[in-house]
């Protein structure tokens, strides 16, 4: 029968899944130490297994450079492995390279003259998880600044939500830094679909102009009420998903277009929100419903 509390030691020091450790641990007598140093023999050969395994957990990696801004989603499989020291040390890494380079193909980033994926292998072999670098951006700053939040922060630079915002400002004060971040919150929070309306994808406004046109149809109205109807429709609809239409989550009545005036008024100065960027760990991905009970009834189940 197997310990599970050595197993759960085990995978706390090394960040390794729980079959590894409980391998490790028959394969050597329970003995800790001698455990450790067997996962790391033995990691690299086992890196290219796991690397056909869903990882949707891990962090959001964000950093604020002089002249930009970068943001990187690095996935594990679970949530556990990115707690982890390792896995901690290994978005700092990611952090560095994207610093460092110009490139936007993941494939193409380095660390001190080696692929960075050599280093997220070395990582899985000692973690015992599949790890993927799965995207990056960079945004630039431009006669401005780039506002930066970080949701359910772990550290200054990792959290769940991660999100940078392109400010063209003439004045950067603290106060404008400080609406700056509010507005990153807000972006957060509220998922908006583009910063401004012209930057709504057309075939999603064209997707909701024939919903609500149906809908107004159905109405049995008059071709010129329906008009009419859509086109209020369509207000409503930007008010829903383009940033600076949106209620601002702050106070949750006024919309943002109007903050800033306010703002720009307040301390003559221009104040123009750009473009935004938001990461939220694992968003897309099919993720694996389990977790740490089922992995240990798995264990007993089999030993």
């Amino acid at each position: 029968m197997v310990d599970v509390s050595l197993v759960k030691q085990l995978r706390e020091m090394t960040g390794a899944g729980m079959m590894d450790c409980k391998k490790a641990l028959a394969e050597n007598g329970d003995n800790l130490d001698a455990a450790c140093d067997w996962l790391r023999k033995q990691g690299i050969a086992a890196a290219a297994k796991k690397g056909g395994r869903v990882a949707a957990e891990g962090l959001i990696a964000l950093r604020s450079l002089d002249n930009q801004a970068i943001v990187a989603e690095l996935n594990s499989e679970t949530d556990f492995v990115a707690k982890n020291d390792s896995f901690k040390d290994l978005a700092a890494t990611v952090l560095d390279s994207i610093a460092g380079s110009t490139t936007n193909d993941v494939a193409e980033l380095t660390v001190n003259g080696k692929a960075l994926s050599e280093e997220v292998t070395n990582a899985i072999s000692v973690i015992g998880e599949n790890i993927q670098l799965r995207r990056f951006d960079r945004v630039p700053v431009d006669n401005g600044f780039v506002a930066s939040y970080l949701h359910s922060a772990v550290s200054e630079s990792l959290g769940r939500i991660g999100v940078l915002v392109s400010i063209t400002c003439d004045k950067v004060t603290d106060e404008a830094r400080n609406l700056g971040k509010q507005i990153a919150m807000h972006v957060a929070a509220n998922k908006p679909v583009a910063a401004k309306q012209e930057d709504v994808p057309a075939e999603l406004v064209a997707r909701e102009k024939a919903i609500f046109s149906e809908q107004a149809q159905a109405s049995g109205k008059p071709a010129e009420i329906i008009e009419k109807m859509v086109e209020g429709r369509v207000r409503k609809y930007y008010e829903e998903v383009v940033l600076v239409e949106q209620a601002f989550v702050i106070d949750g009545k006024t919309p943002i277009k109007e903050v800033i005036a306010a703002f720009e008024k307040e301390n003559g100065c221009n104040f123009k929100v750009n473009s935004f960027i938001r990461y939220e760990v694992g968003e897309g991905i099919e993720k694996a419903e389990d977790d740490f009970a089922d992995e240990v009834q798995s264990i007993v189940a089999n030993s």
